[in-house]
């Protein structure tokens, strides 16, 4: 290799298209784990909301002559 074939070698561009392995294993640990987290959020969230519940006990007495035997 001459000197200048090598030169040119070190003085181009080249773009690294991918990473390492360890990138590849922490994007694929990470996306589940927001995810994760997100839906954790959201249960929390939702937790939080007071929804209107009754004061007091619904009954109501139904008569034995309105039912119907079914066979």
């Amino acid at each position: 290799m001459s000197y200048f074939e090598n030169n040119k070698y070190y003085m181009e561009f080249q773009k690294k298209t991918s990473f390492g392995k360890s990138y590849g294993i922490v994007r694929l640990l990470l996306k589940p784990l927001i995810i994760f987290f997100i839906l954790f959020l959201i249960i929390i969230m939702i937790d939080k909301i007071e929804f209107p519940s009754p004061y007091k006990k619904i009954e109501k007495v139904l008569d034995n002559e309105n039912f119907k035997i079914v066979k």
